[in-house]
């Protein structure tokens, strides 16, 4: 695992987003709920602990306990610059787009480089790019 690895509350979310991104970069999603965890500050099966296992990307999210903010994300972004080839990254970027927002197209730079913006259908701001366009 690398580190740091984000960690999100979402607001009741947590099991359909973790979902979604074990779809988008492969993987699996392991969850656990509240009632696994005797928790009582939230719906029984609200997700208590939930992460991205054997997969390119690692993530961690839970549902946001009573009284707990959720993710509002502003000023960040999780960045995928050459985290993958380039037809990977261009399938993630077009993987995250359904439903969410393209901030800027993924696009090729004067330097060569190719790069685009894309928040999710959960809010997350994800920055994608490779060097190049070989696989």
């Amino acid at each position: 695992m690398s580190a740091p690895t984000p960690y999100l509350a979402l607001a009741g979310t947590a099991r359909e987003a973790l979902t979604f991104y074990a779809q988008v970069f492969g993987g699996s999603a392991q969850l656990h709920t509240f009632a696994e965890f005797g928790r009582t500050d939230g719906p029984a099966d609200a997700i208590a602990h939930g992460y991205l296992t054997d997969g390119p990307v690692d993530l961690f999210a839970a549902d946001a306990a009573e009284g707990e903010t959720p993710l509002h994300c502003e000023g960040m972004m999780l960045s995928l610059l050459g985290a993958a080839a380039p037809s990977t990254l261009r399938d993630w970027f077009a993987r995250l787009s359904a439903g969410g927002r393209v901030v800027e197209d993924l696009q090729t730079r004067p330097c060569g480089a190719s790069d685009g913006q894309v928040v999710d259908r959960f809010g997350l701001h994800w920055l994608i790019g490779f060097e190049g366009d070989e696989d």
